[in-house]
């Protein structure tokens, strides 16, 4: 759903932009808390992973892919306040290096999918988590915080529209037509959600920021060796110290391989917005790109480089820029753990 230059007016293009620059500033604030010299990488990582995934648009209806908006994903695994700052990085990434995005509508694209996605999906995950605090509870509300973030932005973006769209619409129409085919990517967005963020509990729980506080079963053995389990105790914490070790060079193999190879096979098909501009007769208003002849281009189809390629480049450069952001954002501490972390 990035949405291109010329769909807006000038008054709501530089509204957004206020409201994405201040959005922004806060989650910079905000991310000091949530951040440290154990989970910085792993927000960088977490950047990389969403701008690979986001460039997989996987078919969702006769003529129609979507693509991952991975703000719920990432509020899920690095906190919401970071989770602004990944997202703003990757379209601020693909924006400048790929043309993917309007620069004039870059401040729409940030509080669309940044700040409304993520204050949308963080707000479902809690409001589930709060009534069951386990494992299989964090993967449900995972997938349906995901599905609902969607088509809320996409609702979002048709207000935004009918307030300052270049063009008349019917609103009514729009927001159905809008609503009705990211419900389908709201779909396919917490099925990857919900799977990401159980192979990484699966794997490092201690990295996944939604599951902290996930109660685990207490365990004793019986004279014969038996395990009674006899209460809830909390989960133990020594992991929680623990650095992100073979786990961060491992996700970047992942999104590497993503974006260099899976992305060959991802759908041709216009994407939901797209398409909906399509049908209702406003993608007219779409004008070209300032950045739109420039070598990775439409992911390398302007300069005529594979989108393998351009896709390792641009994992390589999100990994970099988000990487260094979340560094010179951490709170630092002697020995890498976050203060209010509880130590068993």
């Amino acid at each position: 759903m990035h949405v291109p230059d010329g769909f807006f007016n000038a008054a709501v293009s530089l509204s957004a932009g206020v409201v994405a620059a201040a959005g922004v500033a806060v989650c910079l604030r905000g991310a000091r808390r949530e951040l440290d010299d154990r989970t910085a990488p792993m927000a960088g990582l977490v950047a990389a992973f969403v701008f690979a995934v986001q460039m997989l648009n996987f078919p969702v209806a006769a003529g129609t892919s979507g693509h991952l908006l991975g703000g719920t994903l990432a509020a899920i695994l690095v906190g919401p306040y970071t989770a602004v700052l990944c997202v703003a990085v990757v379209l601020l990434v693909q924006g400048f290096f790929f043309a993917d995005g309007g620069l004039t509508a870059l401040g729409v694209n940030i509080t669309l999918m940044g700040v409304v996605a993520v204050v949308v999906g963080w707000t479902v995950f809690r409001l589930i988590t709060r009534a069951a605090r386990n494992r299989g509870a964090v993967v449900a509300a995972s997938f349906v915080a995901a599905l609902v973030s969607v088509p809320a932005t996409a609702l979002a973006f048709t207000l935004l529209f009918w307030i300052g769209g270049t063009a008349p619409i019917e609103v009514g129409t729009v927001a159905a037509a809008m609503g009705g085919v990211h419900v389908l990517i709201g779909i396919g967005e917490g099925l990857i959600t919900a799977v990401t963020v159980s192979t990484v509990l699966a794997i490092r729980p201690d990295l996944v920021y939604g599951a902290r506080g996930l109660a685990a079963p207490l365990v004793l053995r019986g004279a014969g060796g038996d395990a009674v389990v006899t209460q809830e105790a909390p989960a133990p914490a020594p992991a929680a110290a623990r650095r992100p070790g073979w786990f961060l060079p491992a996700g970047i193999v992942v999104a590497a391989l993503l974006a260099g190879i899976v992305s060959f096979y991802a759908s041709s098909s216009p994407d939901g917005l797209e398409r909906v501009a399509e049908d209702k007769g406003f993608i007219s208003q779409a004008t070209d790109h300032a950045l739109g002849e420039q070598p990775l281009a439409d992911y390398g189809d302007a300069g005529g480089i594979p989108v393998g390629v351009a896709g390792l480049i641009g994992v390589g450069v999100t990994l970099a820029v988000g990487g260094g952001l979340f560094f010179a954002v951490r709170r630092r501490t002697k020995d890498g753990t976050a203060k209010d972390e509880v130590s068993a």
